[in-house]
């Protein structure tokens, strides 16, 4: 049973119609919907984000725009920070097209999860500090402000996101591309040495910087990722356990129902069958260290 936020356990007054929830660092949490929507940053660390349950392996950067029809939890979290910036639509009193700015039920999931440049979060941090000062006020100026601080970083996401699957970022910055490359290339192998030669970057350097932002290693996020989107196949497609393995860019089906078992504490086999037996509530549990 999910459990259920409502907005006047978080905002100010009935007048406030954005505030700011800091989770440095976020917990694991259990599924949960809201009375309000909201926009979720990912700063550092990495997680898993189980979303309208769709598991996404998430990391610095990562974008969510979250409605209150939406049921998501965090599993698996290691050094995780993000910020939630919650907000009232029916509260908000400035003059906007707020449903172009902000999506809301009518836009897919899919088009509700972006990737952020290395750039833009830098940008955006100084803004989203800004806006949690300010919706800690309750006088009518400060809530105008605060409407005003939402709708200039609802206009800088426009401005800095990409979609997951996209290609290189317009700054072009080394962390970002190597993210991209992963997210884009689940099913191939990846070699960071051809990747860095090819992006003239240099491979140590990389992977010191991946684990820094991060929290784990390069291997280790691709397993993530190459983990997540099995557990995506086993839960909705009627694939073979053969097939599932080298769409997820395993080559040995033995060897990848070794790396499952070891990672969700069950076979795919068996992974897929609990699943259809509780009607789509499964327990997910991915390791976060080596």
């Amino acid at each position: 049973m999910s459990l259920r936020l409502f907005k006047n356990d978080f905002f100010l007054t009935s007048m406030n119609s954005v505030v700011v929830a800091e989770r440095h660092p976020q917990a694991d949490f259990p599924s949960h919907d809201h009375d309000f929507d909201e926009l979720v940053i990912v700063w550092r660390g990495n997680g898993l984000h189980i979303w309208n349950d769709i598991p996404y392996p998430i990391t610095c950067g990562d974008l969510f725009y979250i409605n209150s029809r939406d049921r998501h939890s965090y599993e698996s979290v290691n050094e995780l920070a993000l910020d939630n910036i919650l907000f009232c639509r029916e509260r908000i009193g400035l003059m906007a097209d707020w449903s172009q700015l902000l999506p809301g039920d009518d836009v897919s999931q899919e088009q509700r999860y972006w990737r952020l440049s290395t750039l833009g979060m830098s940008v955006l941090r100084d803004k989203v500090d800004e806006l949690a000062k300010e919706c800690m006020k309750s006088e009518p100026l400060s809530v105008q402000l605060s409407e005003a601080l939402l709708m200039q970083l609802a206009l800088l996401l426009l401005r800095f996101r990409q979609r997951p699957d996209s290609g290189a970022l317009p700054d072009a910055h080394q962390l970002d591309l190597l993210l991209m490359a992963l997210r884009a290339n689940i099913a191939e192998p990846f070699h960071l040495e051809t990747f860095c030669q090819k992006h003239e970057l240099n491979p140590r350097a990389l992977r010191s910087l991946f684990k820094q932002h991060t929290g784990m290693n390069v291997s280790h996020y691709l397993r993530q990722l190459r983990l997540c989107r099995a557990m995506s196949l086993l839960r909705y497609g009627s694939m073979t356990i053969s097939d599932v393995a080298a769409e997820c860019g395993f080559d040995d089906s033995n060897y990848f129902s070794v790396v499952f078992s070891r990672a969700c504490g069950v076979s795919p086999r068996d992974y897929r069958q609990r699943f259809i037996g509780l009607g789509g509530k499964t327990s997910l549990s991915l390791m976060t260290a080596e």
